[in-house]
């Protein structure tokens, strides 16, 4: 099977931009492996974890708008000059670093754990 582009025909890809798909020993059905007790239980931990996260996210960005727009409880100084405006909208920078570096460190273990439930579904020792 090729991997390219759907928008073009095998005839106008070059040979080098071909590429073949990687063939797995013994057919592997990862539909079974999709279907595994592991493999759903470690599917609704990563949603348990990236939905809250993403709530998170999308509130804390949207209400920086919002109160500019609909009150004035950031146009007061909070030090000086600077008002709460741009103290939220530099926290909103850190909250993104903070979230990323999160996100990295639990899906690199979310991913060990497929990697070892793939790994297991395809030797056959199902639990």
């Amino acid at each position: 099977m090729k991997v390219g582009s759907v928008y073009t025909d095998s005839r106008s890809v070059r040979k080098a931009r071909q590429r073949e798909a990687p063939n797995h020993a013994g057919g592997t059905d990862f539909t079974a492996v999709a279907e595994s007790p592991k493999f759903k239980g470690l599917i609704a931990r990563k949603k348990k974890f990236i939905v809250p996260l993403t709530v998170f996210f999308l509130a804390f960005y949207f209400m920086l708008p919002i109160l500019t727009s609909y009150t004035d409880v950031l146009e007061r100084p909070a030090v000086g000059d600077i008002s709460w405006a741009w103290i939220y909208a530099t926290a909103q920078f850190v909250m993104t670093w903070v979230l990323c570096i999160v996100y990295v460190k639990k899906f690199q273990k979310f991913d060990r754990e497929a990697d070892e439930i793939v790994e297991t579904e395809l030797k056959g020792d199902r639990a």
